[in-house]
Formats: C-alpha cells, sequence, structure tokens
C-alpha cells in the first residue's frame, strides 16, 4: 500500500546525514526557507502531513525527517546508545540541513520527544536554528548556573511499585519493552490504535491537571498510558483505550504506522528514553548551563494532555526561564497529545501566525 500523501509533499532519501541514510517528507521550493518538522514516540515524518503543503505555500522549504530509529530512515547501530543522545540527535538535523544545501533554519518545531531535540538545537546553534516551536513535551530550560551539586533524590521508583505502579519512560528503558511492543498479542494495528486513543482528546478519561511534585503519590495520578500498572507491559496497559475511534487517524492513516513499526520495531525509539533514563549523557547539558533559547520560541499543546503535567513544574518553568524571546503558551481546546494530527487546521494556523512574526 502507498503511504497516503496529501498532494504536493513528496519522499525521498537523504544519504549520509551523520551516518544515517535519512528519509524526509518534503514540499516547497529549496530556495525558500527551511521549516524542519521533528516528530516524536510513537510517530514518523508522516505525523506531519497536514501541516507540509500549507507551510510550503505559505514560502518555505518544509522537511519532515523519519528520526534515527524510525520509519524509512536507516544506518543507526542500536548497539551504541551514545547516537540516541539529545546532541547527537542535534547533529542529525545539522546533518539534514547541511545536505539539504541550507545554512540555516528559519524554525524548527519538535512535538513530543521532538520537542527537547529542537530546543536543545536552538540552544546548541542559534545561528543555525534562528526559532523554534516546541509542542506537547514541555521544556524546562537548561541547568543553573553556577552548576550545584543535585540533591539526593528519594527512591520514588520503589515508593511508585509499593503502589503497584511503574513509569512509563523506565519501562521504555528495560529489555522487556521492545518485544512487548513489537509483538503486541492484540495486534499492531490494534495496539496503536488503542495507544493513540488514550492519549487524545477523545479518550475521556483525559481531564488533566497540574502535579504538586515529583513524588510516587502524584505521580500515580497519571494515567496508565504514563504510570503503568506493575505487572503490565505497555501492550497490555492500553488495552482499556481500544474502546473508542480517534476520528483524527484514518485506517489507513494508522496502516503507516503499523506497517512501518512492524516491520522496523520500536528499539530504535526506544533507545531515546533509555539513553536520558540512563543519567551517561547528562553532563553533555552542563555546557550550556544558565543559557536560554536566544530566537523566538513558543509552545503548542492539547489542553487534554497529560503530557504537558507529567512532568511537574516544567510547564511553569519553560515560559519562565526557557526562553529570551519566549511567545507564549497555546493550549487548543479539545486536544489530547497527539495535537497537530488532532486538530490540524488549528494548529497550522498557529504555526503560522508565529512565523509572521519572526524576521525574514
Amino acid at each position: 500500500m502507498q503511504t497516503p500523501l496529501p498532494p504536493g509533499v513528496s519522499s525521498r532519501l537523504i544519504p549520509d546525514v551523520n551516518g544515517l541514510h535519512m528519509h524526509i517528507l518534503e514540499a516547497g521550493d529549496p530556495g525558500d526557507p527551511l521549516l524542519l518538522l521533528l516528530h516524536g514516540f510513537p510517530e514518523l515524518a508522516f505525523s506531519w502531513r497536514n501541516q507540509i503543503a500549507p507551510l510550503a505555500a505559505a514560502g518555505f522549504h518544509v522537511v519532515a525527517p523519519d528520526q534515527r530509529g524510525y520509519g524509512a530512515t536507516t544506518g543507526e547501530d542500536r548497539s551504541r546508545l551514545e547516537q540516541f543522545r539529545i546532541l547527537n540527535l542535534v547533529r542529525d538535523a545539522m546533518g539534514l540541513v547541511s545536505a539539504l544545501g541550507h545554512s540555516e533554519v528559519a524554525c524548527v518545531v519538535g512535538h513530543d520527544f521532538g520537542s527537547p531535540v529542537a530546543a536543545w538545537a536552538a540552544l546548541a546553534r542559534p545561528d543555525i536554528f534562528r526559532a523554534c516551536v516546541l509542542m506537547s513535551a514541555p521544556f524546562p530550560g537548561t541547568p543553573a548556573w553556577p552548576l550545584r551539586p543535585a540533591p539526593a533524590a528519594p527512591d520514588w521508583q520503589a515508593a511508585l511499585a509499593r503502589l503497584g505502579r511503574k513509569h512509563y519512560q523506565w519501562y521504555y528503558s528495560t529489555d522487556a519493552a521492545a518485544p512487548d511492543m513489537d509483538a503486541p498479542a492484540q495486534g499492531m494495528h490494534a495496539f496503536l490504535r488503542a495507544y493513540y486513543h488514550g492519549k487524545s482528546g477523545d479518550w475521556a478519561g483525559n481531564e488533566p491537571f497540574a502535579l504538586k511534585g515529583w513524588t510516587a503519590e502524584e505521580l500515580a495520578k497519571l494515567p496508565d498510558y504514563y504510570v503503568m500498572p506493575l505487572d503490565k507491559g505497555m501492550a497490555e496497559a492500553v488495552l482499556p483505550y481500544a474502546a473508542g475511534e480517534a476520528p483524527w487517524l484514518t485506517d489507513a492513516q494508522l496502516d503507516v504506522y503499523a506497517r512501518n513499526f512492524g516491520r522496523t520495531g520500536f528499539g530504535g525509539g526506544l533507545l531515546w528514553y533509555r539513553a536520558i533514563t540512563s543519567g551517561q549523557f547528562q553532563a553533555d547539558f552542563e555546557l550550556f548551563a544558565g543559557r536560554r533559547i536566544e530566537g523566538p520560541a513558543c509552545f503548542i499543546a492539547g489542553d487534554r494532555d497529560w503530557g504537558i503535567h507529567q512532568s511537574p513544574g516544567a510547564l511553569e518553568a519553560m515560559g519562565q526561564r526557557a526562553g529570551a524571546d519566549w511567545r507564549g503558551t497555546t493550549l487548543v481546546p479539545g486536544a489530547g497529545h497527539w495535537v497537530q494530527q488532532e486538530k490540524p487546521d488549528e494548529v497550522t494556523r498557529l504555526l503560522l501566525d508565529f512565523l509572521r512574526g519572526l524576521p525574514r
């Protein structure tokens, strides 16, 4: 089955991008300013299908890659965790910009796990990534300067286990996660339908609110797709969300995800989580201690998205200290976590409004 792309959107492979052969979707004149759209988990470049052509029509060369470990992009070494550290994902973005013949990006837009990649790209190379839009995953900012030792953290994972729960990011970092999700008992199509439906604005149980802090008692208030039952894998944890439809995702569109993840598995994307939760690469971020995103930046998410509250305090910290030219936070009514897919026209309008305010 062909990928059901909108008119004007094309697909191709870009060789030799930081060791990858990178698959992209694109539209627009390569001579126009570049927009780079970075997807999250478990998504693909295809998640931007509704934005690519309208943004190109506004005068941009719009490019959405399958990121490292995803889709039709190949060349990653899953035995090398350092390839999946945030700053190497930023190098992927830089390499793609160069391979496309551009010297800078008018705006980098990141959704879900693409959001911290976009934020760190704008922080690390503001001369290349001139502006950024972060979506659905708040960026709380860099470590404080002067550096100070982190206080000893209580064993919140043990406390969470005593409540019969476990955090999905640490579960995603285990060896059990990929086999569970790569071969779900209900089948890939049904698994992803439930996963996407549960985190969307269409699931009636999504009525998010701010948590008071990073404690087991507060984290346990999150839905099972974030703080999972202790005795279940993700494929089983999302079964209660299967009874419902996500009208914004047709069967043909869902099949794009099911076919791709059925072919590649989830292991590449899961390594992004392992790189973070391992703590091995946290010192990378100390290079930017006290820095803020210099260029214009904003945040877009759904008002029914628990993801904006899953890291207590991050949403508030982002608006206060993440950007030197912060253009605000917009919560789209009725949307859940997959905001650019659930409310495509509204997200496109918000992106165009932001882009019109940028120097050209």
